[in-house]
Formats: C-alpha cells, sequence, structure tokens
C-alpha cells in the first residue's frame, strides 16, 4: 500500500505521540515556525572562553552603581579578570541609603552626619522594585531578602490648591477616589442614558456600560452617586447598633474643579503598579551583596578617574587615589559614569560621541527624611505604608513600610524633582528641614512637628559623583522609557575598546532594571566580540 507523508505522519501520531510526529515534520520542513521571542539573557558561562581565547580577557569597569556591579558579577562568570574603579567609598553609586553613622558633604559644602537609631533609615535613592523587574531576578540570586513596599494606601490624604472649599483640605485617598469615580460614573451613565452615545454604543453595549458604572461608580438604582461606605468612617463601625460614623460625599462641581483625583494615574503605571518591593535593611544591601560575590580585591574604592582613552589594542584608564596618581589599563572599558561627568575626562573621545553624552539632560530631585520617636502615623492616622500627594514643594510624603508598630519611624518628607525640588536643593539642611515640616503640617496636622528626634536630606544634582538624579533625552518623550533619539544610539556602540552603560542607556530610565539590562547587552557585546576573535 503507498504511503504518504500525511498516513506516516498519522502513524507516528499513534504509536509515538504528537512530540515525535512534531519532531518530524520539523526535520521534513513541514512544521510551523515557532514564533520568535524576546532574547533571553544568558550569562557566560566559564566553559566559553575554553581553547578560545588565551589567558582572562581583562575588563575596567567604571563606577560601582548597578549597571558596573552587574557587568562584572556576569563577566567573572566566564572568567574575566575586571577591575571596578569606584570614586565612593561604597558600592551601588546612586542608589543609597542612609543609616545612622553615614556622613556625607554635598557640593553646597554642608557635611551632614546621619544620627538614626539602630535599624532605622530611609533610601536617598531607589526605593522600590516592579515585580516584573531583573532586579528581583538578582535579590533571589543574590539572596537579598525582600519586603513588601506599600506604594499606595487608602488612608494616605491629598491635598491640593484649589478655587473650591476644598482648597488646601486634606482628603482621604479612599474618599477622594470614591468621590471621583462615583461622579464620573454618574456623568458618563447620565450620558448614554440621554442618547449621547448612541452612535458609539448599541442597545447591548449601553446595558452592559449601565451594569458596570452601577458597581465601579457604586451608585444608587436612580443613577446617582449619593457616597456610601467605599469613603470611609469618622469611626468605625462596632458591636451592637454602633453603625460607624459615615462620612459625606463632596459636591460633585467641588469634586471635579478641585482636582483631587489629579494624582490617581500614577498607580496605573506598569512600573509603579502593586505590588511592589524593597530590600529588608534598605536598597544598598543589593550592592553589598553584589561586592561581596565580586570579591573585595576586583574593587578598588576611592578612585576618582581623571582620564579615558583608547589605545592600540586596548585602553587606559588613570585615576586619583589617596593623592596619589594611578593608571590601568585592559582589554576593555565599561564607562558607567554618569555622562555629563565623562565629558569632564582627560579623553580621546570623538567629537560626535562627546556631543551625544552632553545631550544627556541632568533631572534634579532629592529626599529628606525624618525620624519620629512616635508612630502618629500609625497610631493616630492609621496609616501602615504609602504616600501622602500634594501640589505643594514638598509634593509627597512617604511613609514607612518597615518597623510597624515599634516606638520610632523614618518618614520621607518629601520626593520630588524638577522645579519642586529646586525649591530645596540650594537650602541648608536646616532650611529644607523648617519648609519641609511646615508643609507636611498644613496636611497631617501639628503633630509633623513633634517628637522629631533627627533628619537627613540629599539631593541628587548637590552630591559629588552624581550630580543628577537621572537623565533624560531631549525629544525622547517620557524620561522614564521609549526612548530614541540619535544621541541616545550613539552611544550603544562601542567607541573602539570603550563601551558604555547605565539606566540612562535603556528603556527603564531611573529604575535598576534599565542599569542591569544595559550592562547585560554591554556583557553580552563584549563577550561576543571576545569569543569570534
Amino acid at each position: 500500500m503507498e504511503v504518504t507523508r500525511r498516513s506516516f505522519m498519522r502513524g507516528l501520531g499513534v504509536t509515538g505521540g504528537a512530540g515525535l510526529a512534531y519532531g518530524a515534520m520539523s526535520t521534513l520542513g513541514l512544521a510551523p515556525a515557532a514564533a520568535a521571542g524576546p532574547r533571553r539573557f544568558q550569562p557566560p558561562a566559564m566553559a566559553d572562553l575554553i581553547d578560545r581565547v588565551d589567558g582572562s580577557p581583562t575588563v575596567v569597569v567604571l563606577g560601582g552603581g548597578p549597571a558596573g556591579l552587574c557587568a562584572t558579577y556576569e563577566l567573572q562568570k566566564a572568567g574575566y579578570s575586571v577591575t571596578i574603579l569606584e570614586a565612593r567609598q561604597r558600592p551601588g553609586g546612586r542608589v543609597w541609603s542612609i543609616h545612622g553613622g553615614d556622613e556625607e558633604t554635598d557640593l553646597n559644602g554642608e557635611t551632614q552626619k546621619c544620627t538614626f537609631s539602630d535599624g532605622h533609615f530611609y533610601n536617598i535613592g531607589a526605593t522600590r522594585i516592579p515585580q516584573s523587574h531583573i532586579t528581583m531576578d538578582y535579590c533571589r540570586e543574590l539572596g537579598v531578602e525582600l519586603q513588601t513596599f506599600g506604594n499606595q494606601n487608602a488612608n494616605t490624604f491629598v491635598n491640593y490648591k484649589s478655587d473650591t472649599p476644598l482648597n488646601r483640605q486634606s482628603v482621604s485617598y479612599r474618599a477622594a477616589k470614591a468621590d471621583t469615580y462615583g461622579y464620573m460614573s454618574e456623568l458618563l451613565q447620565k450620558a448614554a442614558s440621554r442618547g449621547a452615545l448612541d452612535d458609539v454604543l448599541t442597545p447591548d453595549d449601553k446595558d452592559a456600560l449601565s451594569e458596570f458604572l452601577s458597581g465601579f461608580g457604586d451608585l444608587s438604582d436612580d443613577g446617582r452617586y449619593i457616597g456610601s461606605s467605599r469613603r470611609g468612617y469618622g469611626s468605625e463601625p462596632g458591636a451592637g447598633l454602633n453603625f460607624g460614623d459615615a462620612t459625606e460625599p463632596f459636591g460633585m462641581s467641588e469634586v471635579i474643579r478641585s482636582g483631587i483625583g489629579r494624582n490617581f494615574s500614577f498607580e496605573f503605571g506598569y512600573d509603579q503598579a502593586m505590588l511592589m518591593f524593597s530590600p529588608v535593611g534598605g536598597m544598598d544591601r543589593i550592592y553589598y551583596a553584589f561586592a561581596d560575590a565580586i570579591g573585595s580585591d576586583h574593587i578598588v574604592y576611592g578612585a576618582e578617574v581623571t582620564a579615558l582613552k583608547n589605545t592600540s589594542g586596548g585602553a587606559t584608564v588613570e585615576y586619583v587615589k589617596d593623592g596619589s596618581a594611578e593608571s590601568i589599563s585592559a582589554d576593555y572599558v565599561i564607562c558607567t559614569i554618569p555622562p555629563a561627568l565623562v565629558t569632564r575626562l582627560d579623553n580621546n573621545l570623538p567629537a560626535d560621541v562627546l556631543l551625544a553624552l552632553r545631550a544627556a539632560k541632568a533631572t534634579p530631585s532629592g529626599k529628606l527624611g525624618i525620624e519620629y520617636s512616635r508612630r502618629w502615623w500609625e497610631t493616630d492616622e492609621r496609616i501602615y505604608g504609602g504616600a501622602s500627594n500634594t501640589d505643594m514643594d514638598i509634593s509627597q510624603i512617604m511613609f514607612p513600610y518597615d518597623h510597624y508598630n515599634s516606638d520610632r519611624g523614618v518618614v520621607v518628607a518629601y520626593y520630588n524633582t524638577g522645579k519642586r525640588h529646586q525649591a530645596f536643593e540650594s537650602l541648608t539642611h536646616k532650611q529644607r528641614l523648617a519648609k519641609a515640616v511646615a508643609e507636611g503640617s498644613m496636611i497631617h496636622g501639628e503633630k509633623y512637628t513633634k517628637d522629631i528626634s533627627s533628619s537627613f536630606s540629599g539631593s541628587w544634582r548637590r552630591t559629588k559623583y552624581s550630580e543628577s538624579a537621572w537623565v533624560s533625552w531631549a525629544g525622547a518623550g517620557d524620561s522614564h522609557g521609549g526612548v530614541a533619539t540619535a544621541e541616545y544610539e550613539k552611544l550603544l556602540d562601542p567607541v573602539e575598546r570603550i563601551y558604555f552603560a547605565g539606566d540612562h542607556l535603556s528603556n527603564a530610565i531611573a529604575w535598576q532594571h534599565g542599569a542591569f539590562t544595559s550592562a547585560r547587552d554591554v556583557v553580552t557585546a563584549i563577550h561576543e566580540r571576545v569569543t569570534a576573535s
């Protein structure tokens, strides 16, 4: 009997299962091609260099922040000899956690020494990790313990200026959301019921929309928003006939004109959606773990780079340590120094590369931490984590996500960027504290001014070796991603033996994830170059 390819495949499927049949189809070129997916980073392995190169290829990494440490860690897996030059006396770069005993002199010339109690801290740099970021993977790989980070909290407040009775009134997020979503739902319900949407909705669509809006906005049977327990209570319901003290909604016009819902979209952001995480003891735990894995003999702290040059067959870096001029040469250099600082080095980089580096614009940002000897936000206001938001210069007040129900804690009294931070960065610490407390007390009352035991502030543009919180690329739109400018693309390519890496060369600017992805791209590029030679 004649055996066709179809009958042959059917027979394989019966006797060997679908897997065997699919394998045969692939061999014959009959199976559909697998959909191409994003290439997953594969760290180089020690065996990759066996019989390919003589000795251990050498790499000098400039900067011991996230990108520099990640690149070094991954290159070491394949036997590269890597040396990190870090100007600071600690790992982490702009990712910086403040603990008791820490001391810093800023570019304003002011020295602060932190006096927080044992175990208390705040992250003056990165503070939260989205679940989707590979930062989570490195925490797992390095054994860094994580805890949840309260990015949003229904019990925190919004406080905005307006021409309504809600002017500078502190409104709980819970009430603001209930009223905003309630009235928006009522208005849309009315528009649909009066035929305003008939050109885009069928009768069945309108019925489905009505059902959704009724639940989403908590509308009454007649389609009105009249308030409910979603707004919260003045006093909690209890036992027996204690039904609690219900709160009344604000008027529709007040809610719309006051803009109390202006910050809700923040939590819809891909990188800001709950649930988020942060390392136990501070974000810097990640970078001390990297440093331990890399080994102290591969990191030179206190090394301030002064020159960066390509040479014949390699690159040379000059630096100053303890007042002495030093130099080091390697097969390759990975530069993770902030772009603006690279242009100040003695270098032989091409003019178009220097122009590209200068195109990265510094972003002003900073934080101030206040240690209170009483956790009034928990005892008085039932706030456990999250942030209160305002249009005052402080921008937001972030509440601690650790040491719950203890006797003290560190509140981030402002975390702001742009013009709002410029109102703080040139001030002395004492002036920053006074301004932050004055504005914070307008949201949380007189208690905000009491029981302050210590404080510490920082401004990225006023911090040596940083001089920027993150960068933005002119014409790139969202500074936190989606970059595609000519200058950005120019820096993605190596300049002979010099490579650039950092969150500024990623589509996750200002995130540790961005620094890691950039570093891993450079590791891949160097490794492919070495193994191909």
